[in-house]
């Protein structure tokens, strides 16, 4: 293998930029702002979304597919929404390229300009919103419960693999209601699906709350969110759910027949999380040596490696991991055999370190001679050698092991770097020098938001959702606060 990564301490970005590429995740494209995502950062991806797919469907929602393009009529419908979304879309104007004459290629034919512009989807929205007048004649058209797995384009300056990109992949779910009730209902059932989902399969424990007033969805009368802590320090929106109450409905005259004959304005929510998660996952739990992935997520949870010294030996060997496969296959857990004979064991070691799978299973001529294994975690990189008979069950019990372990791990590390502030000078330290989650009262005001803002580089990350149980006095002004709220450095 390759040196080693940078270190996290020492430069926690270069970490994270290696990491991604040597580990197989992704890479910069040559078209700019997006990227490739390689087949193993894929089939992670494709993990969470299975997943989720199944978590939604178990709620009673059903996949849909709408348009990539959108008119830019339906975005000038919703006043906020447009302006939120105004300076990250991509536009296209025109529908057909000619021969350039002077033999350069091909040129935009300038007789082919569209008569309404059309705006590659950055969410969805719009265009759904204009299919849900068709589809909502009466309250028994109600609920529709849709998601769409989709990708969405938004202009960025500034992008880094995961995080930040100018296309990126996601879900989006679009759901209408007859009731006010019945679509917060439906925004709290999502926030706590994600929560589930970040907790249980990604290991990621999270905070709960809304977003504050400028910090909420374009659009929206509320915004739900789940926030989470990085390595170092810096918060994370791992996933939003939102309450757009009649709005949409309003901007596109979606309107029901109820049961008493009245016309009434539908009742709406939207929420999604991206491809996002992906570095979120790699943040929250990797180390120096690679990625280090929690087993309810990992494409391969197990990988098996020969020792050898002849051909007749790599036969025997070989033949032992196979028969092990079939025994983990049977229980249920992916595994790998690594069959090369063109690398050595060690490097093999390094390999699958940097790829982060959760447990290692080695086998040798004496292991066989000794009916044993050695078993070895990525998550503490400790190493044992066990009898075979017993090994499926201690791989079950491992998996499970790991999985409460880099949980837990990130908890405690959330808890020691989450801080309860009395006055700004104490803010604005944590924010010079170590950053976390900062609980600190606030006025409610934008005034005081934008002020922190602009002199911490602070956001408020989320009102918890038990705000307004503990009174208090703003940092900042001194006026009065309804409870404590949750501030962060933010990517």
């Amino acid at each position: 293998m390759s040196k080693g990564l940078p270190s996290r301490e020492n430069d926690f970005s270069g970490w994270y930029n290696e990491l991604v590429k040597r580990a197989d995740l992704a890479e910069n494209s040559s078209v700019r702002g997006c990227m490739v995502i390689k087949p193993y950062g894929f089939s992670i991806w494709e993990k969470m979304q299975s997943k989720l797919d199944s978590m939604f469907k178990d709620s009673g929602h059903q996949n849909a597919y709408f348009p990539l393009f959108i008119p830019k009529s339906y975005l000038s419908k919703e006043a906020d929404h447009v302006d939120g979304f105004a300076k990250e879309c991509a536009v296209v104007t025109h529908y057909r390229l000619k021969s350039d004459d002077k033999g350069n290629g091909v040129i935009v034919d300038p007789d082919a300009k569209l008569e309404e512009e059309l705006i590659v989807r950055p969410t969805s929205e719009t265009v759904i919103w204009n299919t849900y007048k068709n589809w909502i004649q009466s309250y028994r058209d109600l609920p529709i419960l849709v998601n769409q797995w989709a990708n969405v384009v938004r202009w960025e300056m500034r992008t880094r693999l995961f995080l930040r990109t100018s296309e990126f992949l996601w879900q989006e779910g679009h759901t209408a209601h007859e009731t006010k009730s019945e679509a917060e209902e439906e925004t709290i059932k999502i926030l706590n699906i994600y929560s589930s989902f970040l907790e249980e399969t990604m290991a990621i424990p999270v905070l709960k709350g809304t977003k504050s007033e400028s910090e909420k969805f374009a659009g929206a009368e509320q915004t739900y969110c789940v926030e989470a802590l990085m390595q170092d320090s810096k918060a994370l929106q791992a996933g939003t759910s939102h309450f757009l109450g009649q709005n949409f409905a309003k901007a596109f005259d979606v309107q029901f027949a109820t049961s008493g004959g009245k016309k009434e304005y539908v009742w709406g929510t939207s929420w999604g999380v991206s491809t996002r998660l992906v570095g979120a996952l790699i943040m929250t739990h990797s180390d120096d040596k690679g990625l280090v992935l929690p087993p309810n997520l990992a494409p391969i949870q197990v990988v098996l490696i020969p020792i050898f010294n002849s051909d007749e030996e790599y036969k025997v060997v070989i033949n032992k991991l196979n028969l092990i496969g079939k025994d983990l296959k049977s229980s249920n857990i992916s595994y790998k055999i690594d069959e090369r004979k063109n690398h050595k064991p060690g490097w093999k070691f390094s390999e699958y370190e940097l790829k982060g799978i959760p447990i290692r299973l080695v086998v040798g001529p004496k292991d066989i001679d000794n009916n044993t294994v050695e078993v070895a975690r990525r998550d503490n990189l400790t190493k044992e050698v066990i009898d075979e008979e017993i090994l499926i069950d201690k791989v079950k019990n491992l998996l499970d092991e790991i999985q409460k372990n880099l949980f837990n791990k990130a908890k405690n590390f959330r808890e020691n770097n989450s801080h309860i502030v009395e006055n700004y000078d104490d803010f604005k330290n944590i924010f010079k020098h170590k950053n976390g989650f900062v609980y600190a009262h606030w006025d409610g005001s934008i005034e005081t938001e934008n002020l922190i803002k602009k002199e911490t580089k602070a956001t408020i990350r989320c009102i918890p959702l038990n705000y307004g149980k503990e009174k208090g006095k703003c940092i900042v002004t001194g006026k009065p606060s309804n409870g404590l709220v949750v501030f962060g450095k933010a990517y």
